[in-house]
């Protein structure tokens, strides 16, 4: 298992957000992204929790809580052997849960190469 703090995890998390082009950033609503060690399944990677932008009345108008995106520090370590491979995985596990934000399913993002 790669070692890597938390503050460093986070940061590649943050770089991570910085790579998705601005005119979709611009668009992310309501939504709230976390960095925890594990969840309740200690395979996952990342999970999305919320309602889909497009899945929303009013498309972006909403009113409750936010949505959110977490990222488990532990599980992508634990697949990871050095660092070029987290920042890789961190990379592909924040676009895929963004991608769920924006209602891009598992299957189509399997078909783009980001499963």
């Amino acid at each position: 298992m790669m070692e890597m703090d938390q503050g460093r995890f986070e940061a590649l998390v943050g770089e991570a957000l910085d790579t998705i082009p601005d005119e979709l950033a611009e668009r992310m609503d309501n939504v709230a992204l976390f960095v925890e060690d594990i969840g309740d399944d200690p395979h996952l990677l990342g999970l999305y929790t919320g309602v889909p932008l497009t899945e929303r009345d009013g498309y972006g108008v909403y009113a409750v809580m936010p949505d959110r995106i977490t990222i488990y520090r532990l599980p992508i370590l634990g697949l990871c052997a050095t660092d070029h491979e987290v920042v890789a995985q961190v990379r592909t596990t924040v676009i895929h849960e963004v991608a769920h934000h924006f209602g891009i399913d598992d299957d189509r993002l399997a078909e783009l190469g980001w499963d």
